[in-house]
């Protein structure tokens, strides 16, 4: 049992709903990066998704793409992004960290190396948005016998024909995305995301998580009231590009939070 899986255990035993939060490693710089992850779980997020930065981030909208711009240029790379992981794992042996991002970092460092560097690091699972399951020999079934959780998206076009094939290896959890597009590019609707959700869970016992387009502590409230959680990403991510002191950033986190926890 992987610490996703745990926490997701630990939830459902409490009736609660999840609260997942996106940060690009190494926004703005490695040390404030690393601040604003150390305080996430006390700000009540229960998964932390940590962005690896690329320079094409084709599921992105300009906010997380202005944020992986930024930590590049301050000098980010994939194995300061495992430092930034093992860093925070000093201080915080339980809450899970999802890493999220592309396909080319890590194969560009060679698959079984990064699987025995992000094991190490105290990595969790991983979202990689642009392998699909026709390329699961790749990395997602090695993933899986390293002990990592490989998380497939699914989104409003994953009719049912294709469904089965995404939840084939997918563990850990579901991660739906609530809207066509690119991510910070609009806003979920529970009235749509209900239905989805309800036929992804017929298919799976996993949980099912959405993010995309959700903004505020009543939107965070309002998805996971039909869902297992909500992911915040682009609005934590646009604090933390505006300049924002981390006590404000992750202040704002407890607020989207507390709706996601009240749903």
């Amino acid at each position: 049992m992987t610490r996703i899986d745990a926490k997701f255990a630990a939830l459902k035993a409490e009736g609660k709903k999840a609260f997942v939060a996106y940060v690009m490693a190494g926004d703005p710089d490695y040390e404030t990066s690393l601040e604003v992850v150390k305080g996430l779980p006390g700000a009540g997020v229960d998964v932390i998704e940590l962005g690896l930065p690329f320079t094409d981030p084709m599921a992105d909208g300009p906010t997380i793409q202005a944020a992986g711009q930024r930590a590049l240029d301050s000098g980010m790379t994939l194995q300061r992004t495992l430092d930034l992981a093992k860093a925070f794992r000093e201080t915080d042996d339980t809450t899970p960290i999802v890493l999220m991002g592309y396909y080319n970092p890590i194969y560009s460092r060679g698959v079984d190396k990064f699987l025995v560097d992000a094991k190490d690091a105290g990595i969790d699972g991983l979202i990689v948005v642009d392998l699909p399951p026709e390329e699961d020999e790749e990395l997602c079934l090695p993933a899986q016998a390293a002990g990592l959780n490989f998380i497939r998206l699914a989104t409003p076009t994953t009719d049912d024909k294709r469904l089965p094939r995404v939840l084939q290896n997918t563990s850990g959890f579901v991660y739906y995305v609530s809207i066509t597009g690119i991510t910070g590019a609009a806003e979920a609707q529970a009235t749509d995301v209900g239905p989805e959700v309800a036929r992804i869970k017929a298919a799976t016992d996993l949980p099912v998580i959405v993010g995309f387009g959700i903004n505020t502590p009543e939107k965070s409230r309002n998805i996971a009231s039909v869902s297992d959680g909500a992911v915040v990403g682009s609005a934590i991510v646009s604090q933390i590009g505006a300049g924002k002191p981390v006590g404000e950033v992750l202040e704002f986190v407890k607020s989207l939070s507390d709706g996601a926890h009240s749903a």
